[in-house]
C-alpha cells in the first residue's frame, strides 16, 4: 500500500526510469488559497483521475490528459483560487506565469531575494567594472523598486544559506567582504556569505516597508543543504525587534518544523508575525501533521495562521497538499471543539480563516473563494471520500429517501452492517414507497404502484455527512435501482440527473438553483385538555424581538448547515407568527436539491431539541401568511452565469438562453404547479396579494408575480442574474420539483420560445388581461396529464405515479378538510 502522505508526489508517480518522459513542469507556488465553500475530505489521485492504484495506470493516465487537462483537473478537484508563485526554483522545464492564469482566478508573484541578488551579479556592472557594494546595491534597490508591481509578497531562503540570526545592522564592510568573497567563487554567483545576505535582507526590508509588502521567511526543515539549528526562528528575534521594521508582516514558512511550538510562541508576542503550515502538510506522518498544526495554535490565533500546498513540479503535488490540508485542518478543529476551545461557529469561521481569508489579508490580493468552480454533468456516483463514523454497535446510519408527496424518510442502520454491506448492495424497498400520500402510508391506487415488487434503496456516498445534532450517527442520500447500474423509473434523483445531462448534452448549460426556506416555529400547548401547537412567538416581519427569540436555536441550525457544506446567505423572521425563513446560497441544482433536504433535516431537529415544532407546511394557519420554499434559478456555462445579456441594450436584461429557458417554465407554469405544489393545502398558500405569484405572468422585482426577475446588489444595472419561481413550497420533492422546471426550459430552449411584456403593477390589478394559475391541486393535475412536453422529459411511469398520489390527495382532503391540520407532522 502506497502512502502518499510521506512521499513525495513528483518522485512517487515518476520512477527514475521515467523521468526523461515528464512533461514540462508547472511553477512552484509558494502559497495557496483554498475557496471555503466545500469543507470535506477529498479523493485520492487515483479517484481523481479514476484509474488503477498502480503506477503504470496513472503514469499512461497523466499521458492521455495531457498538461493542460491534467492541470485543470488538479486544480479544480482541489478548488483552488490563487495561486502566488515563487519563481525562484531552478527546474530544467516551468511555464511562466502568465500560463498558470489558464486554471485559477488570480496568480501572484513572490520574488526571492537571493535569486534576484544572484541575477544581478551574474550580468555585468553597469560601468564595465567590478561589482561594488554600492553598485550593488544601487542594481539591486532598482530592480526590486521596478518589480514592486508585478509581486505581491518578497521572500529569503537565509535559512538555507547562513541561518536565521539575521543582523540588520550589518557593517558594509562586512558587507563588502561578503560581496568579495561571492564574486571570487569560480562557477555561477550562489549567494551564501552571511554578511552579505544579511545586508540583502535590511534592503529588501526597507523597500517591504516601503510599499507595504509582506516577507515569506523559510524557518524549520528543508533540504539537506540545510543546517536545521540554525533554521530555528528564535533566532530571528533581533529582526523582529528591529524598530524600523516593526510593521512589516512576516509569515514563517512550513510550520517551522521541529520548531512549531517557537514559532507559535513568537506569533504570539509579535503582531506582525504570521504563521504558513506548507510542506509540513503533506510532507510530515499522518499524526506528525496533526500535531504541528496544533502545536501552531498553542499560543498563535487562528487569524494568523494560513496554509500553502507548497507544491512545485507536477499538479499533483498542489492537490495532494489541498487534500492533506483539509484533512488536518478538520481533525484539529474537531478536538479543539471537543476540547472545549472552539465552538462549532468558531471552528468553521477558524477553518475560512486558514484555508482563505487570512492569506487574503495578508496579501492584499483581490480574489473570490465563493463562486463554484465550472461544474460537468452529474454521475451517479461522486468521487467524494465518505466520512468516516466509528464502527461499534452504538454508530447509526440513517439512509433517507424524499417520496413522490415530498415526504422525508429513512431507515436506519448500524454503521458495520452499512459499511458491511449496505453501502455497496443498498437496502430492500418496496414499491409501494413511491406511491405513499401525505395523509397515508399506503400507495395510492392511481399511482399504479403497490406493495409488489422491491427495488434497492442505495447509498449516494458523496452525500454522506456526519449528523451535526447528534453524537455516533451519519446520514446519507440515497438512490432507487432496480439493480446494480440500472436505475428505477420512479427514482427523483435519477430523474434531476437525467434532465441535468439532457440540458448540458443539447445546450451545453447547467442549472444553478437556490432555496428560501420559510417555515413555522411552534409550541405545544394544552388546552382544555387536549394537546395543540401554536407560534412560539407573534414578532412582525424581519423583527429583532422575534430573532432574539429563536437566537438560540439559529446558533445551532447556521453552524450545523455550515458544517454539511450548505452555505447560507441569510435568515430573518417572516412575517408570520413564528415563522421564519432561511436562504441558501445557489449551487449546481443537482447539489441544491440535496442541501434542502438536509436543511429540512437541520431545522427540524435542531428545533426539536429546543422543544419546538419546526414544520414546512405550505399553509400552516389559514388565517396567517403560507409558507414557500421560493428557488431562485440561474443558467451556467464553462463557470460562467450566461443568464444575463452581455450588455445592456436588452429589453429585459437577459440572453437570449435566459429569455427562452424561463419562458419555456412560464408557459409550463400550470403543469409544474402539481410538482412545485403537491397538497391541496398548498392551494390555500397561493392568493393574489401574498407574494406567492397566483397568475401566470412574470415581472421584474415584482414580488406579486408568478416569476420575478431578480438583478441583486452589484448586478451591472438593468441585467438580471436569475429568476424566481415563487409557487414552490416546503412540501415539494426538491429533487423532482428542479426536474420539471428544468425540463420546462429545455422546451423553451428546444422551440425557442419567447417572454410575453413583464407585469410591472400588482397582477390582482389586471387579472382580466392575465390566466389565473390553478386554484385547486385538482387543476394543476389536469395540466400535467395533458403536458406531453413533461411526460416526455420525465417519464411517463414517474408522470402517473405523481398524478396517481395527487389525485388521492384531493380525494381525501375534500372529504376530511380538517385533516389538514395534521400536515405538520409530515411536513
Amino acid at each position: 500500500m502506497l502512502t502518499l502522505t510521506t512521499l513525495s508526489l513528483s518522485t512517487l508517480l515518476f520512477p527514475s526510469s521515467e523521468l526523461s518522459r515528464r512533461p514540462p513542469e508547472t511553477l512552484y507556488p509558494s502559497l495557496l488559497i483554498l475557496s471555503p465553500s466545500r469543507y470535506k475530505m477529498i479523493p485520492c489521485v487515483t479517484s481523481v483521475y479514476q484509474s488503477e492504484v498502480s503506477l503504470e495506470a496513472i503514469e499512461k493516465h497523466r499521458q492521455t490528459l495531457g498538461l493542460h487537462s491534467l492541470t485543470s483537473k488538479c486544480f479544480n478537484e482541489a478548488r483552488i483560487s490563487a495561486l502566488l508563485i515563487d519563481d525562484g526554483l531552478k527546474l530544467d522545464k516551468k511555464h511562466d506565469t502568465e500560463w498558470h492564469r489558464n486554471f485559477v482566478p488570480y496568480v501572484g508573484r513572490v520574488l526571492r531575494i537571493e535569486t534576484l541578488a544572484e541575477q544581478i551579479l551574474d550580468e555585468e556592472s553597469p560601468d564595465d567594472s567590478s561589482w561594488t557594494l554600492d553598485s550593488f546595491t544601487k542594481a539591486f534597490v532598482e530592480r526590486l523598486n521596478s518589480l514592486v508591481p508585478e509581486i505581491v509578497a518578497l521572500k529569503t531562503i537565509a535559512a538555507y544559506r547562513s541561518g536565521l540570526d539575521i543582523d540588520t545592522h550589518v557593517s558594509k564592510e562586512v558587507a563588502e567582504n561578503g560581496l568579495v568573497e561571492v564574486l571570487q567563487a569560480e562557477k555561477l554567483v550562489r549567494i551564501g556569505n552571511k554578511g552579505l545576505i544579511d545586508y540583502i535582507l535590511t534592503l529588501s526590508l526597507e523597500v517591504a516597508e516601503r510599499y507595504d509588502l509582506p516577507l515569506q521567511i523559510h524557518t524549520g526543515f528543508g533540504d539537506r543543504d540545510l543546517d536545521l539549528r540554525l533554521s530555528n526562528p528564535l533566532h530571528l528575534r533581533t529582526l523582529l525587534e528591529d524598530k524600523r521594521f516593526e510593521k512589516c508582516r512576516i509569515v514563517l514558512l512550513h510550520a517551522s518544523y521541529p520548531f512549531s511550538k517557537e514559532a507559535s510562541y513568537l506569533s504570539s508576542v509579535y503582531p506582525q508575525v504570521f504563521l504558513d503550515f506548507g510542506l509540513a502538510v503533506p510532507k510530515l506522518s499522518a499524526h506528525g501533521m496533526v500535531s504541528s498544526v496544533k502545536e501552531l495554535l498553542h499560543l498563535a490565533s487562528t487569524k494568523k495562521v494560513m496554509f500553502s500546498t507548497d507544491g512545485y513540479a507536477t499538479p499533483e503535488t498542489y492537490y495532494l497538499g489541498a487534500k492533506k490540508a483539509r484533512e488536518v485542518i478538520f481533525l484539529v478543529l474537531r478536538d479543539a471543539c471537543v476540547g472545549g476551545d472552539l465552538s462549532l461557529m468558531e471552528a468553521i469561521d477558524a477553518a475560512k480563516d486558514i484555508l482563505s481569508r487570512n492569506a487574503i489579508a495578508f496579501y492584499n490580493i483581490d480574489v473570490d473563494t465563493s463562486s463554484s468552480i465550472p461544474q460537468s454533468r452529474i454521475s451517479p456516483k461522486s468521487q467524494i471520500e465518505e466520512p468516516h463514523v466509528q464502527e461499534d454497535s452504538s454508530s447509526f446510519v440513517r439512509v433517507i429517501w424524499v417520496d413522490t408527496s415530498g415526504q422525508q424518510r429513512c431507515r436506519v442502520v448500524q454503521a458495520q452492517r452499512f459499511n458491511r454491506s449496505v453501502k455497496k448492495n443498498g437496502i430492500g424497498l418496496t414499491h409501494a414507497s413511491m406511491g405513499m400520500t401525505s395523509f397515508y402510508d399506503g400507495p395510492a391506487e392511481e399511482s399504479k404502484l403497490t406493495g409488489i415488487g422491491e427495488i434497492r434503496l442505495v447509498p449516494d456516498l458523496s452525500t454522506k455527512r456526519i449528523i451535526p445534532w447528534t453524537k455516533q450517527e451519519s446520514m446519507v442520500l440515497a438512490d432507487m435501482l432496480l439493480k446494480p447500474g440500472e436505475a428505477w423509473d420512479y427514482c427523483p434523483r435519477e430523474t434531476l440527473r437525467r434532465v441535468t445531462n439532457v440540458l448540458k448534452d443539447e445546450f451545453d448549460l447547467v442549472m444553478n438553483a437556490g432555496f428560501e426556506n420559510e417555515f413555522y416555529l411552534l409550541k405545544n400547548v394544552v388546552r382544555e385538555g387536549k394537546e395543540d401547537y401554536v407560534p412560539f412567538e407573534v414578532g412582525p416581519y424581519c423583527s429583532t424581538s422575534s430573532y432574539d427569540a429563536a437566537a438560540k436555536i439559529f446558533h445551532e441550525i447556521i453552524p450545523a448547515l455550515e458544517s454539511l457544506n450548505i452555505a447560507v446567505e441569510q435568515f430573518h423572521a417572516e412575517s408570520g407568527k413564528g415563522q421564519f425563513e432561511v436562504s441558501l446560497g445557489h449551487t449546481i441544482a443537482f447539489h441544491a436539491a440535496d442541501n434542502l433536504v438536509y436543511t429540512r433535516e437541520v431545522i427540524r431537529s435542531v428545533a426539536r431539541k429546543h422543544g419546538l415544532l419546526a414544520t414546512f407546511v405550505p399553509k400552516y394557519d389559514l388565517c396567517d401568511i403560507g409558507s414557500g420554499s421560493h428557488v431562485h434559478i440561474s443558467l451556467w456555462k464553462n463557470g460562467e452565469n450566461v443568464f444575463p445579456a452581455s450588455d445592456e441594450s436588452s429589453a429585459h436584461g437577459m440572453s437570449s438562453i435566459g429569455e427562452e429557458f424561463m419562458a419555456g417554465v412560464l408557459f409550463h407554469l400550470p403543469s409544474i404547479f402539481a410538482v412545485l405544489a403537491p397538497l391541496p393545502n398548498s392551494y390555500d398558500r397561493i392568493q393574489p396579494n401574498t407574494f406567492s405569484g397566483a397568475f401566470q405572468c412574470w415581472g421584474k422585482e415584482n414580488r406579486e408575480a408568478a416569476i420575478r426577475t431578480a438583478s441583486p446588489p452589484g448586478a451591472p444595472d438593468g441585467l438580471v442574474t436569475n429568476f424566481e419561481i415563487k409557487a414552490c413550497d416546503g412540501s415539494t420533492n426538491p429533487h423532482l420539483s428542479l426536474a420539471i422546471i428544468m425540463a420546462a426550459g429545455i422546451d423553451g430552449l428546444r422551440r425557442h420560445l419567447q417572454l410575453p411584456d413583464p407585469i410591472d403593477t400588482n397582477p390582482a390589478d389586471v387579472a382580466a388581461t392575465l390566466n389565473r394559475l390553478p386554484e385547486t391541486l385538482s387543476e394543476a393535475v389536469e395540466a400535467l396529464e395533458k403536458d406531453k412536453v413533461l411526460h416526455e422529459l420525465l417519464g411517463q411511469n414517474l408522470l402517473v405515479a405523481i398524478t396517481g398520489v395527487r389525485k388521492a390527495e384531493v380525494q381525501y382532503y375534500s372529504k376530511n378538510p380538517g385533516a389538514s391540520k395534521q400536515l405538520i407532522h409530515r411536513y
